[in-house]
């Protein structure tokens, strides 16, 4: 393969996923650095991460997809700073007019104001509670939350009106919660999953540079299992020719610290994902690059990707068959999935709405 010339230094990248920051899509101009021989590339500054206020006007956000088990969700922060170079979520920084490459990894928003929305929205009569998704997109735990805490303002929300809610991150900070999660799970309000895409932690650091490493994972999930508070270890993605050949070791891992549930899904590419994993691999696995390409088409129906409901998640063909069968007798094996927690709204209390019409009586 020849040199990515879009690639950036690497220096000005080191600790981020991406190789690349290419312009979005919806952009009428497209910016490529270029050294014009007076070494003004080098001169650049190292990508440093920006976070910046999301003024929404509402947190919860809805959807009627079919195959995902939930139909609303709370995104605290857009852009991640864990730069997963799989994310499937980063083409969403295109409509900010950013790139989904190492922008969509340093350049972050914040919604400060989301506990505040969040009871807003809780207290309108019409709000009927159902189970609320928060990490479907963007890691709520992802480094920034250390310090703005806007999950914990969240959690606090909905442990203080008992709304149900399924978590799913790659960091181990989730325990630092531990305390509000213990209190939910005890009244069957909160499940917590955590994704574990492979126990080497070369390949983790390499694909999932600032993520939690795979040890503090499985610690956060047996902390979590001992507190009572109902775990899910997510294989995910499963990457052919990659990862693949771990999901044994990580449903077995995950099993014999407590974990009682586990799922799987097939590495996801849609629009600039596609090139970005495609740069990641070049560089750094380049003698399986075309496998691991050749293997994922076999289970897109000859496409690098297919977003057809019920097909996206899983994919299809021989391939996808064989590693849907041994996830499935692996859980056997192991005893997972055999019950799953099941989450009530039999406790919620809908909170003042302190803004509204007082009532007549």
């Amino acid at each position: 393969m020849p040199a990515n010339e879009t690639a950036v230094e690497r220096e000005r990248r080191r600790g981020r996923g991406a190789q690349s920051n290419t312009s979005g899509r919806f952009e009428a101009e497209a910016r490529v650095a270029f050294d014009d021989g007076w070494q003004s590339i080098e001169d650049l500054p190292p990508f440093k991460t920006t976070v910046s206020a999301d003024s929404a006007r509402k947190v919860i956000t809805r959807n009627d997809s079919p195959d995902v088990g939930f139909d609303r969700s709370i995104n605290p922060y857009r852009g991640c700073e864990h730069g997963c170079v799989y994310c499937f979520a980063r083409p969403t920084h295109a409509y900010l007019g950013l790139s989904p490459g190492l922008d969509f990894e340093s350049k972050l928003f914040a919604k400060h104001d989301a506990p505040a929305l969040l009871e807003k929205e809780l207290a309108h009569p019409g709000y009927e509670p159902r189970m609320i998704a928060i990490g479907t997109n963007t890691d709520p735990y992802q480094p920034i939350e250390r310090d703005l805490k806007i999950m914990r303002g969240i959690l606090e929300v909905l442990d203080r009106v008992s709304h149900p809610v399924g978590i799913v991150t790659k960091s181990a900070l989730v325990v630092r919660d531990l305390d509000i999660l213990s209190r939910m799970a005890a009244r069957n309000l909160v499940k917590v999953g955590i994704s574990v895409t492979t126990l080497d932690a070369k390949l983790a650091r390499t694909m999932e540079p600032r993520a939690s490493t795979p040890t503090k994972r499985l610690e956060a999930l047996k902390l979590l299992s001992d507190a009572g508070v109902p775990t899910k270890v997510m294989v995910s993605p499963v990457i052919p020719a990659l990862n693949d050949a771990e999901m044994e070791r990580i449903l077995d891992s995950a099993a014999h610290i407590g974990v009682k549930e586990a799922s799987y899904i097939l590495l996801r590419l849609p629009l600039e994902v596609r090139d970005l994993f495609r740069e990641w691999l070049v560089a750094n696995y380049p003698d399986r690059y075309r496998h691991v390409f050749t293997v994922i088409r076999d289970m897109r129906g000859g496409k690098d990707y297919d977003s057809q409901w019920g097909v996206r998640m899983k994919g299809s063909g021989p391939m996808a068959w064989m590693i849907g069968r041994r996830f499935e007798i692996a859980c056997a094996k192991l005893g997972l999935n055999k019950k799953r927690a099941k989450l009530t709204t039999e406790h919620f209390e809908r909170p003042k709405d302190s803004g509204g019409q007082l009532s007549l009586f």
